[in-house]
């Protein structure tokens, strides 16, 4: 069947692979050390916040197009080349994610668990709300520890829409 395009979910992922995008570019203009800061109440370090960010999209990919994924070489994020790593497998599965996002809609059912099924719409509504609350929480541990650079205001669907000259 011929993927359809809606322009909403369409623009939807793009906004996302935009932000993600943008994370990691903030995040490779501070220092590493920033890499090991937490939010208060949060035992989550930015590092560890970034691995489960690009690890789960890949997994939401994997739910939604059957094809494989491999674990990022590292247990956090820690260094500004690991920081690559993860912005390119990022990239990677958010491609995945928007490619998916066309696909005929229906219901998903899981290899390593057959009897549990998700309608396809939910899984990639949480791929971006997912993506969404951990660039949160690592804005939040950025400024609890003084780092301001990581504004989410600059992530926003409205800068996304200034940012592609269309207008939000």
């Amino acid at each position: 069947m011929k993927p359809t395009i809606d322009p909403t979910s369409d623009r939807l992922f793009r906004h996302m692979a935009w932000a993600n995008a943008r994370l990691f570019a903030v995040l490779r203009n501070i220092p590493e050390t920033a890499l090991t800061y937490r939010e208060p109440g949060n035992d989550w370090t930015v590092g560890m916040m970034v691995l489960h960010l690009v690890e789960s999209a890949a997994f939401y990919a994997t739910r939604l197009d059957d094809q494989p994924y491999a674990d990022l070489p590292f247990d956090v994020v820690a260094t500004h080349d690991e920081l690559a790593i993860a912005a390119a497998a990022c990239a990677g599965a958010d491609t995945r994610l928007h490619h998916a996002a066309h696909m005929p809609h229906g219901v998903i059912v899981r290899r390593d668990n057959p009897t549990l099924t998700r309608a396809r719409a939910t899984v990639l509504a949480q791929a971006i709300h997912h993506a969404t609350e951990h660039r949160a929480q690592i804005a939040g541990a950025l400024i609890a520890n003084g780092v301001t650079a990581l504004n989410l205001d600059d992530l926003d669907v409205w800068a996304f829409g200034d940012a592609e000259g269309l207008g939000a």
